[in-house]
């Protein structure tokens, strides 16, 4: 397996792992710059060399993934037999210097509702790196032609049509996926609403609307969901940053990836 393949079955699996370059050689060395081995929390894929080299860059790179947050970091080693290396002596006379860069487990966001919102949030979200999950239970809203603007996403873009229950994906989400519900009916929002509540592996939830609309559904979250204060508080509403008042799709569209990237920050604190 290629490393740019075992780096996409990492990120497939949502398993953190750790890339690891020969940065420089200087002299005679097993692999030149260049080579590549991909470490992950129990598999390897490539090689740097084999040896001294190879099993010490292994234990770093698992000692980054346990850690998680890691930044890179650069390892020389000096090949000859007058250094006292871990797992034996590498004598080939030259000197290596390699990166280990971490390959975090990318944030997953899901969109529900793919109006004229939805499509301005997605065309901002799926410029970052994370998976982007699309959920309409209109078809034509998450037609080809008109999810063409995502065409150069830099993130992975995921689409789910549901025509009768939306909320059946949200068992299907990765761990930690932030929501954010903003469909054409308040009735599907309620049910997502109510349901996420349900689906403790998700990370945060908001909730597009009016605080008139956001009164009637605490209250029925309360009354009829059965869910406490300290639940319902989970859900955030009005999403978006407070002093961006523009009723325009696109600028709740950036208001709104906003707030969602200054939680991913907080989160990384």
């Amino acid at each position: 397996m290629t490393w740019v393949a075992a780096v996409a079955r990492l990120r497939a699996r949502r398993e953190p792992g750790v890339l690891v370059t020969v940065a420089a050689v200087r002299g005679h060395a097993p692999r030149d710059a260049g080579a590549k081995l991909v470490v992950g929390g129990t598999g390897t894929w490539g090689s740097i060399g084999g040896g001294n080299v190879e099993a010490v860059a292994i234990d770093r790179a698992r000692e980054m993934i346990a850690a998680s947050g890691a930044a890179p970091e650069l390892m020389e080693f000096a090949l000859n037999d007058k250094v006292a290396n871990r797992h034996g002596v590498q004598c080939c006379g030259g000197t290596v210097t390699v990166l280990l860069e971490p390959l975090a487990v990318v944030r997953a966001v899901a969109v529900f509702g793919v109006g004229h919102v939805g499509l301005e949030l997605a065309r901002v979200l799926a410029r970052q790196d994370l998976d982007l999950h699309l959920v309409d239970t209109r078809s034509d809203l998450l037609a080809e032609e008109r999810l063409g603007v995502l065409a150069d996403a830099v993130g992975q873009v995921h689409v789910h049509h549901t025509p009768l229950l939306p909320e059946e994906v949200l068992a299907e989400l990765p761990r930690g996926t932030h929501v954010l519900i903003m469909t054409h009916d308040h009735a599907e929002d309620a049910a997502l609403c109510d349901a996420a509540l349900r689906t403790p592996h998700l990370g945060s939830i908001g909730l597009i609307g009016s605080a008139a609309k956001w009164t009637r559904f605490r209250k029925r979250l309360a009354t009829e969901g059965g869910h406490d204060e300290a639940a319902i508080d989970r859900i955030k509403t009005p999403i978006g940053l407070s002093d961006i008042t523009g009723k325009e799709p696109a600028t709740i569209a950036v208001s709104v990836a906003a707030d969602l990237l200054r939680t991913f920050e907080t989160e990384g604190d």
